[in-house]
C-alpha cells in the first residue's frame, strides 16, 4: 500500500509540474496580447506617457530589435502602476562601434515611437527634446548610410514613420462658410503645435526615399498601398508646411517605386471625385496638382486612354466647385501640359470649360480667360475651326459684361499674335458672331479702357477685310432698325392701353384690346 503511494507521489507531482508549465504558457501568452495592445494604446496617443514613463535603455547590455520588447514592457509598467525608469537620450552613432551601429539605429527608432502632448507646450519638455535631437540624428545616418537597409531596419523605419505621421487630422469649424478665395486668405494658416518634431520625421522619411541604400524592391513590402493611403490622407493637413514636405515625399515615392506608380494616380484621382461630387472641401487640391503637373509633363505618346479619361473625367470638372481660386493656377497648368503633349485634345478641353463656364462670378469668369488664352496657345488651326463657334459664343457675352474686367480680359485675347492669327484666318465666321457685342461696346460701354480696346479690335477687323466690315455693320444697322421698329410698337401698344384705361377708370366694364401680332422676321 505505502509502495503504490509512493509510486503514485511523482505522478502527481509531474502532472502538477505540467499543470504549472501550461498555466505560465497561458498567462505568458495573455500578458504578451495586453502588452501588445497596451503598447498601441499608448503609442497613438499624445501625451500618455510622462517624464518618467520609459526607463533607461542604456545600462542594458542588449542592443537591437530586444528594445522594442522593453518599451512595450516600461509602457506597462506604466499602466499597470509600477515604478518606471526615466526616458533618457541614447549614445550618440560617433560614440559607438560601426558594428553597433545598425542596432543603436533600431533602438533610436524605437525611441522615437513615443508621441508626446504638443497641445500642453510646457509638458515634457526634457523628453520632446530628445526626442527631436535623436530624430536628428536618425536624419543624419540615413542620409549618410553607406550600406544597404536590411529588411528588419525597414520594417522599424515605417513602424516609426506610422506611429509620428498617421493620426486623426482635426480641423475647427468653418462655420460651414462657401471657401472662396477671399475667404481663406483671410483665414490665418493653422500651424501644427507638434511640428516640431513632424518636420523631422518628414525629413526623415523624405532621405530614407531618396536614399541609394534603399532598395526598391524590398522596400515596396513596405512602403506599401497602406503606406501611400495613408500619406495622401495627410494631405488634408491644414498645415501648408506638412503639405508641402507631403508634396515632396509623394513625388519621391512616385519617382522610386514604379511599381505603386498606377495605383497613386488612380488614388488622386478618387480623390479628386470625391471633392469634386460630394464635399468640394479639402485642403491640399493645388499640392495634389502640382505632382501630377510633373507627372503628365513625363507621360509618353501617344497618350494612353487612361490619361485621357482621367483628364475629362477629374481634371475638366475641377472647373466646377466654387473654391477654384486655390488650386487654379495649378490647374491651368495640367491642363496646359495635356494640350501640349496632344493638340487634338484642345477641342474637348475647351467644350470641357465652356460646360463649366461660371455665368454670375466675375473673378472666376476672368479666371477661365486666362487659362482659355493658354489652352489657345497651343491650339492648332484644324482644332481651333472644331470650337470655334461656341467658344465666340461665350467670348461675345464676355466682351458685353457689364464688369470691366471681365470684357476688357476678353478684348486682351487680340493681344495674343497666334489667337489673333487663328482669329483672322476664320475671321468669316466669327466677326459676325462678335460684331454687335463690339458695336455696341464702342457706342457705349461705360468703362472707358473697354471702350478704346473695342475700337482697336474693330479696326484690325475693318483693316484686314473692309468688305466683311462693311457687310457686318449693314446687318448689326438692319438688326438695329427693325429692333427699333419693334420697340416703338410695343411703346405704342402700351400707351394705347394706358389711355383706354384712362378713359374706362370709372367704370367697371373691361378693357378690350385687339390682338396685333409683330412676328420678328429672321435675320439673315
Amino acid at each position: 500500500m505505502i509502495k503504490q503511494i509512493l509510486n503514485r507521489l511523482p505522478k502527481k507531482s509531474s502532472k502538477s509540474a505540467d499543470s504549472r508549465d501550461g498555466s505560465g504558457t497561458s498567462t505568458s501568452s495573455s500578458n504578451a496580447s495586453t502588452s501588445s495592445r497596451n503598447s498601441d494604446l499608448v503609442s497613438n496617443r499624445y501625451g500618455s506617457l510622462s517624464a518618467a514613463s520609459l526607463p533607461d535603455f542604456n545600462s542594458g547590455p542588449n542592443l537591437g530589435s530586444g528594445y522594442g520588447n522593453k518599451l512595450s514592457q516600461a509602457v506597462n509598467s506604466k499602466l499597470n502602476g509600477n515604478q518606471p525608469v526615466p526616458y533618457e537620450a541614447l549614445p550618440n552613432f560617433r560614440d559607438v562601434p560601426n558594428s553597433e551601429k545598425p542596432n543603436l539605429f533600431i533602438r533610436k527608432l524605437n525611441l522615437c515611437c513615443i508621441v508626446f502632448d504638443f497641445n500642453n507646450p510646457t509638458k515634457n519638455l526634457k523628453e520632446k527634446d530628445i526626442k527631436r535631437q535623436t530624430l536628428t540624428e536618425l536624419v543624419d545616418y540615413v542620409s549618410s548610410a553607406n550600406g544597404r537597409f536590411s529588411e528588419t531596419v525597414m520594417q522599424e523605419i515605417v513602424k516609426m514613420l506610422s506611429v509620428n505621421l498617421f493620426r486623426t487630422l482635426t480641423s475647427p469649424p468653418r462655420e460651414n462658410k462657401v471657401l472662396e478665395a477671399f475667404d481663406l486668405e483671410e483665414d490665418e494658416p493653422l500651424m501644427d503645435p507638434a511640428w516640431p518634431h513632424l518636420q523631422v520625421v518628414y525629413e526623415f522619411l523624405l532621405r530614407f526615399v531618396a536614399s541609394t541604400e534603399t532598395d526598391a524592391k524590398l522596400a515596396k513590402r513596405y512602403v506599401d498601398h497602406s503606406f501611400v493611403l495613408r500619406l495622401l490622407d495627410l494631405f488634408d493637413s491644414e498645415d501648408p508646411r506638412e503639405r508641402e514636405y507631403l508634396k515632396t515625399v509623394l513625388h519621391r515615392i512616385y519617382g522610386k517605386f514604379m511599381v505603386h506608380r498606377p495605383f497613386i494616380r488612380k488614388a488622386i484621382n478618387n480623390i479628386f471625385y470625391r471633392f469634386i461630387f460630394e464635399t468640394e472641401k479639402h485642403n491640399g487640391i493645388a499640392e495634389l496638382l502640382e505632382i501630377l503637373g510633373s507627372i503628365i509633363n513625363g507621360f509618353a505618346l501617344p497618350l494612353k486612354e487612361e490619361h485621357k479619361l482621367f483628364l475629362v473625367r477629374a481634371l475638366i470638372p475641377l472647373h466646377k466647385p466654387k473654391c477654384l481660386p486655390m488650386y487654379h493656377q495649378q490647374l491651368s497648368y495640367c491642363i496646359t501640359q495635356f494640350v501640349e503633349k496632344d493638340c487634338k485634345l484642345a477641342d474637348t478641353i475647351i467644350r470641357g470649360m465652356l460646360k463649366y463656364w461660371p455665368i454670375t462670378n466675375s473673378s472666376k469668369e476672368v479666371m477661365f480667360l486666362n487659362e482659355l488664352e493658354e489652352v489657345l496657345e497651343a491650339t492648332q488651326p484644324a482644332d481651333f475651326q472644331r470650337c470655334m463657334v461656341p467658344l465666340f459664343c461665350h467670348i461675345r457675352c464676355c466682351l458685353c459684361s457689364l464688369h470691366f474686367q471681365v470684357a476688357e480680359r476678353a478684348l486682351f485675347l487680340w493681344n495674343n499674335d497666334h489667337i489673333e492669327n487663328l482669329i483672322k484666318q476664320n475671321r468669316r465666321v466669327i466677326l459676325p458672331i462678335i460684331f454687335p457685342a463690339l458695336e455696341r461696346n464702342a457706342r457705349q460701354h461705360w468703362n472707358q479702357a473697354v471702350q478704346s480696346l473695342t475700337l482697336n479690335v474693330r479696326k484690325i477687323f475693318s483693316d484686314i477685310d473692309p468688305e466683311l466690315f462693311e457687310e457686318c455693320l449693314l446687318k448689326f444697322q438692319k438688326e438695329e432698325s427693325r429692333e427699333n421698329e419693334i420697340k416703338s410698337k410695343r411703346e405704342a401698344t402700351w400707351k394705347r392701353l394706358e389711355e383706354i384705361a384712362a378713359m374706362k377708370a370709372t367704370s367697371n366694364e373691361p378693357v378690350l384690346i385687339s390682338p396685333k401680332i409683330t412676328r420678328r422676321t429672321p435675320s439673315g
